[in-house]
């Protein structure tokens, strides 16, 4: 009998490996269908597609990997930011095989930049994400959208109206009441050095938002703390490709001149009372130092019936990319874990 043992354990062990070679195999397979998408046309160009509008204009998105399961559309902030600064997505989704889309929102840089304030509603913002969903093909059982900044208005206000669309939404770094993000802006910035504060003020009375020497201010004084917490010259590249391309026009239209100032159509804009209503499995992402209360975010995943929260205790507006690692993880966990 003893002698069988030995036999019995070197059959077990090849069957183990055998095992993990079918999974090895598997796992190969699976990685190779992550890359096994095309885009319409006559031929492909990285997954880019040009999405035409109702009203005749066109938006730009960019498909990257294949999963019928998984399907995340990133909406950047702004308004009127772009996609580039949503690029470190690019060095995590596809390990975890998710299937993402990049998107510019109309006015945004590599979509159609028309000329026309009445365009610059969060009603057409809404109906263009539709249209977006409809033409790529998204639905209940895989559609999730990532929103931040702005981009997590557009979530909520489109889940409030089409979440019966969704499988599952990501609210970054952005509270569902205008006024008290501004309450808490102005929090941040009483904070701030007397002096600063006195300089900021000799440019904003003479509405003088547009001097390098405030935006400079602006930048190195309170970006850099709250918006993405590097000095300016470790910025990386695609966030300052993404600010570079700003619509300021829209970008004011809709926010107001200055982080400082916000006083655009956005003004007074809350869905607070009406999270309630949202029944889609949700992720509410607050961080430390950011620009917005990151209270209110834990505040928020409680008021929605199925909400998660999600806090980064060293990160700041653009967690994603000051601390990636943790917001990473945590956005793929909670993809992962909504069945």
């Amino acid at each position: 009998m003893l002698k069988l043992i030995p036999i019995l354990l070197l059959f077990i062990f090849c069957a183990c490996k055998h095992s993990d070679k079918a999974n090895e195999s598997k796992t190969t397979v699976e990685s190779s269908d992550y890359f096994n998408y095309k885009t319409e046309g006559k031929f492909q160009a990285a997954g880019v597609q040009m999405i035409e509008l109702k009203e005749g204009h066109k938006v730009w998105t960019k498909r990257i990997g294949n999963n019928p399961k998984i399907k995340v559309l990133l909406l950047h902030g702004g308004p009127a930011l772009t996609h580039e600064y949503m690029e470190c997505f690019e060095s995590f989704f596809p390990q975890a095989g998710i299937e993402f889309y990049h998107y510019d929102q109309l006015g945004s840089y590599y979509s159609d930049q028309p000329e026309n304030d009445s365009l610059w509603t969060i009603g057409r913002f809404v109906e263009e994400l539709e249209q977006v969903r409809i033409k790529l093909g998204l639905n209940s059982d895989n559609f999730f959208i990532l929103g931040n900044s702005w981009g997590g208005i557009l979530a909520m206000e489109y889940a409030l109206k089409y979440q019966k669309n969704l499988k599952g939404m990501i609210i970054s770094n952005m509270t569902a009441d205008f006024d008290k993000y501004e309450a808490y802006n102005a929090k941040l910035r009483s904070a701030m050095r007397k002096s600063l504060i006195d300089s900021l003020e000799v440019f904003e009375k003479k509405n003088d938002y547009h001097n390098p020497k405030y935006q400079d201010l602006v930048f190195n004084e309170y970006y850099t703390r709250h918006i993405l917490r590097l000095p300016a010259k470790e910025w990386p590249e695609p966030v300052l490709r993404s600010f570079k391309h700003v619509n300021a026009h829209v970008y004011e239209y809709m926010q107001g001149p200055s982080e400082f100032v916000p006083g655009g159509i956005l003004k007074h804009w809350s869905v607070w009372n009406r999270l309630k209503e949202l029944s889609v499995p949700t992720l509410m992402i607050g961080a430390k130092y950011d620009s917005m209360n990151p209270a209110e975010m834990e505040e928020m995943s409680k008021l929605v019936k199925n909400g998660k929260h999600l806090y980064c205790a060293n990160g700041s507006h653009l967690a994603m990319w000051d601390e990636q690692e943790f917001y990473m993880k945590g956005v793929i966990d909670f993809l992962k874990s909504v069945k």
